[in-house]
């Protein structure tokens, strides 16, 4: 049987500490590339939800650019095109939601005026209209306001 003098416990005990500083160096150095990962991602969706909302503000002020990517005949383009600009605004909140870079506090008030929108205004005759709105957005976004929307809200009474 070997015997270990106390020098060599010392350089034993030197080399797990290197090895134990490598390892949680490399697990923060890896949670913070994937904390960055997502705040890149999180601001490329951001800079294209702003391009999505400008090209929206002009079809609101200028209804009868809608023909350009819908040729949608309506004497409510004007309508047609803020609801899909509100159904837009929504999908980004939903998305920021989802990246948990929204709080769960902000998220309930979202969730509250998506639900009261499609309660009490028009929003909901158009989503569930022949206009197909869904095939504008993304399957979870679509599934999300089948189920926890359009499925949780009665419609007014008129």
């Amino acid at each position: 049987m070997a015997e270990f003098a106390l020098v060599d416990y010392f350089i034993m005990g030197e080399a797990i500490g290197i090895v134990a500083t490598l390892v949680v160096s490399f697990y923060y150095s890896r949670k913070q590339m994937q904390k960055l990962s997502v705040d890149i991602e999180s601001k490329v969706l951001s800079d294209m939800d702003e391009k999505i909302n400008d090209l929206t503000r002009m079809t609101v002020e200028k209804p009868h650019l809608m023909k350009v990517v819908s040729n949608v005949d309506s004497y409510q383009t004007e309508e047609i095109a803020f609801t899909y600009h509100l159904l837009q605004t929504f999908a980004h909140v939903y998305h920021m939601y989802q990246r948990k870079l929204v709080s769960d506090n902000e998220w309930i008030g979202w969730l509250s005026r998506m639900r009261t929108c499609f309660e009490q205004g028009k929003i909901r005759e158009y989503w569930e209209s022949d206009l197909e709105l869904e095939k504008w957005f993304d399957p979870a976004f679509h599934q999300f306001i089948e189920n926890e929307i359009v499925r949780k809200t009665i419609p007014e009474k008129k």
